[in-house]
């Protein structure tokens, strides 16, 4: 499933259409949203490298965390960071998102710490100005890939960032100009969940293509974590389910599951196993009854008897069934002939054609009723 997400972030948007959005929810039950955030920028990143992705640069609106932990997460997976530039810009939100360092007198000895970065960077100090912020992501993007018909990935490593500085309102506004944008193939952020109402959350999933979710394995009564000394809150720390929601091009919608855990070298995903005794036969939803009979219960079934059910009353059942035969039709003919019509009421008598119509086709519904 994790690889089904860097595929469609991979292929990027078609022409015509809305670029592919992924929204990544976490909460304090299971804050691991960043881990699968860092692993989705690395995976696209490496794609980007070698030219397998649509996107031939990506844009990080770093607002949680700094420019150099971006520097220190490319070298650590082996990525050649002094050649980056051609490739990734990094828009530092992290710094002064006021600009209030900025109006704070420094000494002239001072440097400001993003130019000492080896990585094409710059710093953003009006966060609150969500339309420049559009204006300025396109523009380094467009810095990264030109003017052509080359598109960009855009990574905005916190949307909850955004929301405490500006109004939902504003923010989805940037999420469906970026989507919209004809040069940008691809949009992922993450959200903690628990931040915020549940209406800011459902306006940013409904505007997602893809929204991921990073659960625990494991709820308190109350709906909170456990202390850390419990065996099953200790698996929560390390382990999870990671849902994802995606809306196909053609209406659907599909719901997967996977397992993650948390390692030294990042986050690794697995398919759904057995945890705590509970298999994935407990995905299946639950009913308050059988779809299948026992033995016993088809031998109980065919003694009953039916209401208005011929019984026989000691002759034999006759019920007919539409296959009169040919000498049957004419001595029924011959019959009717001789009976006299005067004073009779009318009444309308069907022979079948031949035995080649459909069975069933011309009988009384109802004739194996006893009424």
């Amino acid at each position: 499933m994790s690889e089904s997400i860097g595929r469609t972030l991979r292929d990027g948007a078609l022409e015509g259409e809305l670029a592919p959005t992924l929204t990544i929810k976490d909460s304090l039950s299971s804050p691991f949203a960043f881990h699968v955030f860092s692993h989705i920028l690395l995976q696209l990143s490496s794609r980007i490298t070698t030219q397998n992705s649509q996107s031939r640069g990506i844009v990080i609106v770093a607002l949680s965390r700094s420019p150099s932990y971006y520097i220190a997460l490319l070298k650590m997976k082996g990525f050649d960071v002094a050649s980056s530039n051609n490739w990734i810009h990094i828009l530092d939100c992290y710094t002064d998102p006021l600009g209030w360092k900025e109006k704070i007198s420094k000494p002239s000895n001072v440097t400001d710490p993003s130019h000492q970065i080896p990585l094409a960077t710059s710093s953003y100090k009006t966060v609150k100005d969500i339309d420049k912020l559009f204006s300025v992501i396109t523009e380094h993007g467009r810095g990264l890939v030109g003017d052509n018909k080359a598109r960009f990935s855009v990574a905005i490593d916190s949307l909850s960032e955004l929301l405490r500085h500006a109004s939902l309102q504003s923010v989805a506004g940037l999420v469906g100009n970026l989507r919209s944008h004809e040069q940008i193939s691809c949009i992922f952020g993450l959200l903690h969940s628990d931040l915020h109402e549940e209406r800011a959350a459902a306006v940013l999933e409904y505007m997602s293509s893809m929204v991921a979710s990073v659960d625990p394995f494991h709820h308190s009564v109350d709906g909170q974590r456990g202390y850390l000394g419990n065996s099953s809150s200790e698996q929560n720390f390390t382990k999870g389910k990671f849902n994802v929601r995606s809306k196909r091009r053609n209406g659907r919608v599909r719901v997967t599951c996977e397992e993650f855990k948390i390692e030294f070298g990042g986050i690794s995903f697995s398919n759904v196993s057995s945890v705590d005794g509970i298999t994935t036969a407990a995905l299946v939803p639950k009913v308050q009854f059988n779809l299948q009979l026992s033995e016993k219960e088809r031998i109980d079934r065919a003694k009953v008897v039916l209401p208005f059910e011929h019984q026989g009353n000691g002759k034999p059942i006759q019920i007919y069934d539409g296959r009169r035969s040919l000498e049957e039709s004419n001595s029924e003919t011959t019959q009717i002939s001789s009976v006299k019509k005067e004073g009779d009421m009318g009444e309308i008598i069907y022979f079948r054609d031949s035995d080649d119509e459909m069975p069933d086709s011309d009988e009384d519904p109802d004739d194996d009723l006893d009424i």
